[in-house]
């Protein structure tokens, strides 16, 4: 059974969740807070598998719970459930560590995929949240991004899948035999590629496009 700490304002919602998660007999909500001021001292107490993580709340919202979740060193993953669909901030959530991003009218099933996947160390993004992107791209710029979508090499594409499991160029370079210059020079090209101006964006265009498999 997935152990789930649940973060949302308004009691309401929580008891909805915590009662369809209890029907996918996958996973239980152990700990409830009702803003992300609460989250640490119920991590470290309960040790949940993963957060279940709202944006908006009082005292401390989403974002800042996931800046303090990176100040204090606690890992464990965290999926964003929200209303919100602004792709900056998925951008930052993903910045700060958030390995997933739901709306909150998804289905259970889908729900209770996502907090699988995001135990067994994978992601999980929702398209309509990352769509929006790829509607900034403007048209006149889509072909050169395709044709740079197609030049990508099978190891360009590796790097990028190691990219979106936050893998640091560091990381990288030690995971594919290659020196720190070396793959910081590759992303570099799939940036251009990709025509995008960071590595987070780069991710959200691949999970968007299909190329970063969400294991």
């Amino acid at each position: 059974m997935i152990r789930v700490l649940l973060v949302d304002d308004q009691t309401l919602i929580r008891e909805g969740i915590k009662s369809l998660l209890a029907l996918s007999g996958q996973v239980t909500v152990v700990a409830e807070c009702k803003d992300g001021s609460e989250v640490v001292p119920a991590v470290r107490q309960h040790k949940p598998d993963l957060i279940l993580l709202d944006l908006s709340m009082p005292v401390c919202d989403g974002i800042g719970t996931l800046r303090l979740l990176r100040q204090t060193g606690l890992t464990v993953p965290v999926l964003i459930l929200t209303t919100f669909e602004e792709h900056e901030l998925v951008l930052q959530s993903i910045q700060l560590g958030a390995k997933g991003y739901l709306l909150k009218d998804v289905s259970l099933q889908t729900l209770t995929q996502a907090i699988v996947t995001l135990t067994q160390g994978g992601s999980c993004f929702q398209s309509s949240v990352t769509e929006r992107l790829l509607a900034g791209i403007k048209p006149a710029a889509q072909p050169a991004v395709r044709h740079g979508i197609d030049a990508l090499s099978e190891k360009e594409l590796e790097i990028l899948q190691l990219m979106a499991g936050g893998y640091s160029n560091k990381e990288i370079a030690s995971a594919l035999y290659k020196s720190e210059g070396t793959i910081k020079n590759q992303i570099s090209s799939i940036l251009e590629k990709l025509g995008v101006r960071d590595r987070t964006r780069a991710v959200l265009l691949g999970l968007e496009l299909g190329l970063i498999q969400q294991r």
